[in-house]
C-alpha cells in the first residue's frame, strides 16, 4: 500500500522538527508508461530514511542519492529518468515511459 500524501507531509514535518534535514522529492511530469502518476511525492531525510514512491521503487535510490545532495546544497535539482538513459536502466526504470522527478529542500 502506497503512503498517503498527508503521511508524506506529516513525516516532513515531524522529521524538521526534530532537527532533520528534509527534502522533497515530487513527480513532475511523465510519458508512456511511467509507474507512479505525475503528482506522487517521496521525503527523505538526512539520514537516508524515506516514505512515499515517485517510481514504485524503480528509481528511489537514486532520488535518495540526490536528495541528500539538495539537503546539503539547498538547491534544488530536476532529475530525468527514462528507458532510453543509461542512468534508468542501472537503477532499474525499464518500463518504457520517462519521468521527471524535481528534489527540493524543505524548510
Amino acid at each position: 500500500m502506497l503512503d498517503r500524501d498527508e503521511d508524506i507531509l506529516k513525516a516532513a514535518e515531524d522529521w524538521q522538527k526534530a532537527g532533520r534535514g528534509v527534502a522533497l522529492a515530487t513527480v513532475v511530469e511523465t510519458w508512456g508508461s511511467a509507474p507512479r502518476p505525475a503528482g506522487s511525492s517521496l521525503v527523505i531525510n538526512d539520514e537516508g530514511t524515506f516514505l512515499g514512491s515517485v517510481s514504485g521503487g524503480c528509481v528511489e535510490g537514486a532520488v535518495v542519492t540526490e536528495a541528500m545532495d539538495v539537503i546539503e546544497s539547498g538547491k534544488p535539482r530536476m532529475l530525468e529518468f527514462g528507458v532510453a538513459d543509461e542512468t534508468a536502466w542501472n537503477v532499474g526504470l525499464s518500463c518504457g515511459g520517462t519521468i521527471r522527478v524535481f528534489v527540493e529542500k524543505v524548510g
